[in-house]
């Protein structure tokens, strides 16, 4: 606790700053998701508060991710309602807990980087494509062709305006001193928003109502609490609720579990996040927000990037910041109201940007196919189909390329004395049954009356399957007339009368 108090006048001026980055960005993500902008503050709020108190992070930031918006938009129109949306949200919560039970923290070591950056660039493209018809004015999901029935002129000149503060801000203006850090360009671009609706409301370029954001009013303490949602636990029986839930687990913990490393990276102090204790924090941070009608949750990188850079140093500053979205939820919603949502879509729009760089698709290029191939295929399945398919699509063409080169790499077979036909196979450190196809292959090429010399000194895991190979091949030799040498770490063992016992009892030595 002490620790804590001594941070303070660091970590309440990184709080504010944070406030500043997540109030536009909760409610532009809800916008992205299709869900009611009210939900987008409560997951900021819990993701403060109750993440932020239980995390064991000192400066990860939690609250809605972009990362989630196309889950949670697909999911809400198949399950229903947005009450049905929320089952799932408790329910991913709940496996989150599950995952960290079973410390699972390390799950996302096991996603090819390739494929994690083509889920982060499909999600990108995907916000893009979504906020394009709002950035106009045209508030509905609809498609790109019908943005001409609905274009409205002052929604385009305060969105145009609120996207050349942003790149301004964060191209040249942020590196021009402290006071460009501490006052971030989403919160500039909000406020000339308000400011543009206030003083042309009524004439020709005014903004309609229903393009503003729409968070209830409450007049009353009973009022504020009939803004939450609950979920419709009746719905529970559905499968493709548990579906949803499964999915969204999974990206979460594997979204929250890349930030985790990202920032403490970061982190000029060098701390270490408990990735399982992180799971479990997201967890119980999905319970409650589905609970109360929030939007799921995760550790973000924006918000956690920007507590580093304005000198966050506890996890108070996470804390604080929950609870300065919840004081502006109560005391001034009316002001929320005068938002333009193609401010928020502005910012959004940045956001999709940063996800999707052009530069990302030149640089895996560069890599080679083997890390563009992955990253192409996610990023297509996730575009034209959606976000569990181009996963597992990308993941499963990460799978093939890995055992295309295992299958390439388990052994090296060559002549190593031509005139006296003599074979010599070394195999590799590791060779497990994905090899069996191409060792079998290898071995067959062997020519009768010929010597082989199996070499082993490297190897220090060696699949049952593989032996039984060998041991196979070790009867047929007799056949051939084709003597075997075993060469391993205790020398070379060279028994032309038994060589099924030879391989058996030098490949336990492994």
């Amino acid at each position: 606790m002490r620790n804590i108090f001594s941070t303070f006048k660091s970590d309440l001026p990184a709080s504010i700053v944070v406030f500043f980055v997540a109030l536009p960005l909760c409610l532009g993500i809800a916008l992205a998701s299709g869900a009611p902008l009210f939900s987008g503050l409560i997951s900021g709020i819990i993701g403060g508060i109750v993440v932020g108190a239980i995390s064991g992070s000192k400066i990860g930031v939690s609250g809605p991710a972009a990362g989630l918006a196309a889950i949670v938009l697909s999911a809400i129109v198949s399950l229903g309602s947005f009450e049905n949306f929320l089952v799932a949200v408790v329910l991913a919560g709940a496996i989150q807990i599950l995952f960290a039970i079973l410390k699972a923290g390390v799950i996302g070591y096991y996603f090819p980087s390739s494929v994690i950056k083509g889920m982060l660039t499909g999600i990108g493209i995907i916000i893009i494509k979504k906020q394009i018809p709002i950035f106009f004015g045209y508030k509905t999901y609809g498609e790109f062709a019908s943005i001409g029935e609905g274009i409205q002129m002052g929604s385009v000149i305060i969105g145009v305006v609120g996207l050349a503060i942003l790149l301004l801000w964060s191209s040249v203006l942020s590196k021009k001193g402290k006071i460009f850090t501490v006052i971030q360009g989403p919160i500039v671009a909000v406020v000339l928003g308000i400011l543009f609706f206030t003083f042309t409301d009524g004439s020709s370029i005014g903004i309609a109502a229903n393009q503003l954001v729409e968070v209830p009013v409450p007049d009353s303490f009973d009022s504020f609490i009939g803004q939450f949602s609950f979920p419709n636990f009746a719905a529970i029986g559905n499968s493709e609720i548990w579906l949803v839930a499964f999915t969204m687990a999974l990206v979460a913990s594997l979204e929250t579990l890349l930030c985790v490393e990202a920032t403490d990276k970061l982190d000029p102090h060098k701390n270490v996040t408990p990735t399982n204790r992180e799971l479990f924090a997201q967890g119980a941070g999905n319970m409650i927000s589905g609970l109360i009608g929030g939007l799921p949750i995760t550790q973000v990188i924006v918000r956690s990037s920007a507590n580093i850079q304005s000198g966050g140093r506890s996890k108070m500053s996470a804390i604080m910041h929950g609870f300065f979205l919840l004081i502006s939820v109560v005391i001034i919603p009316t002001l929320l109201n005068k938002i333009p949502l193609s401010v928020l879509a502005a910012v959004l729009l940045i956001v999709g940007y940063k996800l999707a760089k052009p530069a990302l698709f030149v640089t895996m290029y560069k890599l080679g196919w083997k890390q563009s191939l992955p990253f192409a295929v996610t990023v297509g399945g996730i575009v034209f189909a959606d976000l569990l398919i181009g996963i597992g699509l990308g993941l499963a063409v990460g799978v093939l390329v890995v055992l295309l080169k295992s299958y390439q790499n388990s052994h090296f077979l060559h002549e190593e004395n031509v005139s006296d036909n003599v074979m010599k196979m070394t195999l590799a450190e590791e060779v497990t049954f994905f090899n069996k196809g191409a060792i079998l292959k290898e071995l067959d090429r062997v020519p009768e009356n010929s010597s082989l010399e199996l070499d082993v000194r490297n190897t220090v895991y060696l699949d049952h399957d593989i032996i039984e190979i060998l041991e196979d091949f070790a009867q047929k030799s007799i056949q051939k007339n084709i003597r075997v040498k075993v060469i391993s770490g205790v020398g070379v063992i060279d028994n032309p009368k038994c060589y099924t016992e030879v391989f058996k009892d030098t490949l336990k030595m492994l």
